[in-house]
């Protein structure tokens, strides 16, 4: 998937249309400059200037997951859940390693908001 991430101790998600819609059968088409890196590059920019600022928030970072959206409601949709798989236990519980031990798992992402989409059928589907 097109995904951009940024570690950080609170995370921001990004939607934005980096590429425009495929055609029949391929979700992304040609990279959109003006609304999609744009955006994309602004979000990029706050979260710099936030975090390299000590008085805003002070011993937290932020990061970001920021996904494309490709214009196509459906595959922003399946772009987002990817924001809720890691809150989600796995099919058949936590299941076991090879030694009997429980298998350690990251800690879920903190993820605090989601800016964007832009089109309202994409924010309409993803939320």
């Amino acid at each position: 998937p097109h995904a951009i991430r940024l570690e950080g101790d609170l995370t921001l998600g990004g939607l934005f249309p980096v590429h425009s819609r495929g055609p029949p059968g391929v979700p992304c088409g040609p990279l959109k400059k003006e609304k999609g890196i744009h955006r994309l590059e602004a979000m990029l920019y706050a979260l710099d200037m936030v975090n390299r600022d000590p008085t805003l928030l002070p011993n937290l970072t932020l990061g970001a997951r920021i996904l494309d959206t490709c214009s196509r409601d459906t595959y922003a949709l399946e772009q987002a859940l990817g924001f809720v798989r890691s809150l989600v236990p796995p099919p058949g519980g936590e299941g076991l390693c090879a030694d009997g031990s429980t298998p350690r798992r990251p800690p879920p992402e903190r993820l605090v908001g989601v800016i964007g989409a832009s089109a309202s059928s994409v924010s309409i589907m993803v939320a």
